[in-house]
């Protein structure tokens, strides 16, 4: 039976495409005004890279950006292109370190994202930017992580958008996949780290993406936990985007005029 975690069986260009957005993201940091390795922590994986727009306005929007790769690969300078949409749109572009499992456990890295967030909102003013307009967005693993960022016990109030795109919000399913003997999900993980279980704050205005050629557990986990939030009171909404697949839809962030562009462009305009 095919394991409809393990991503690579299911693009067959994967290769293309990570090759795609690691050499965009290169470009991006040889053109786009920026400011590397800030750290928010003690640890070397605790850095973030901002980006600016070409024209610099007071108070401008902030966007935090949180990377995929099953919480074990990839790193921010591999998706810096995304700021090159976020940019454009007049916001700042936050893209997001991390330590990588399994030489750090899942709970060290919610508390790593946590805590980038919260330099955001103390520092970000400095940079220019406004911390009350602070959106995020995050992609496969990195759309579980900015979910951590706007749950109702967590510093609430503090995100007042989410655009998360082939997330993972419901843990125990990896546990039966490929992904079990390489980062070992354990039983506590699984129970304080499933979204499905958090309760979220009610004024964080949430998109929830699928590619709509992504295998059916992220269709199914992205419904539930569209249902969950709305039935929590946030204003949530739930697309498909067109002949996409789990690569290909990340990418497209970094791309003006896709379908994944036009929602993050619509969510920082309305938020």
């Amino acid at each position: 039976m095919p394991d409809l975690f393990r991503i690579r069986d299911h693009v067959a260009d994967f290769d293309a495409v990570v090759s795609e957005i690691i050499g965009r993201s290169a470009a991006t940091r040889q053109t786009l005004p920026m400011t590397a390795d800030i750290p928010y922590g003690s640890e070397s994986s605790e850095t973030v890279d901002i980006f600016f727009p070409a024209v610099r306005n007071p108070a401008m929007p902030v966007h935090m950006f949180i990377h995929g790769g099953y919480w074990r690969m990839f790193s921010k300078r591999d998706y810096s292109c995304i700021a090159d949409t976020v940019t454009a749109a007049g916001a700042i572009a936050i893209i997001v370190d991390y330590s990588l499992m399994p030489s750090v456990r899942m709970a060290t890295i919610v508390d790593q994202v946590r805590r980038a967030r919260d330099w955001v909102v103390t520092h970000i003013s400095e940079y220019g930017g406004d911390p009350g307009k602070l959106t995020v967005s995050g992609h496969s693993a990195g759309a579980h992580l900015a979910s951590h960022l706007f749950t109702l016990d967590h510093a609430p109030g503090r995100v007042r958008g989410a655009l998360l795109l082939g997330g993972l919000y419901e843990l125990d399913p990896l546990r039966h996949s490929f992904l079990q003997s390489e980062i070992g999900l354990t039983d506590e993980e699984v129970a304080e780290f499933t979204p499905i279980s958090h309760q979220y704050e009610t004024a964080t205005r949430v998109n929830i993406l699928v590619g709509a050629d992504e295998t059916p557990p992220f269709h199914t986990m992205a419904d539930a936990f569209a249902e969950l939030l709305h039935s929590q009171g946030l204003t949530v909404s739930r697309a498909n985007l067109s002949a996409r697949n789990h690569m290909d839809s990340v990418l497209d962030l970094a791309i003006a005029d896709t379908d994944a562009h036009r929602f993050l462009a619509a969510l920082l305009r309305e938020t």
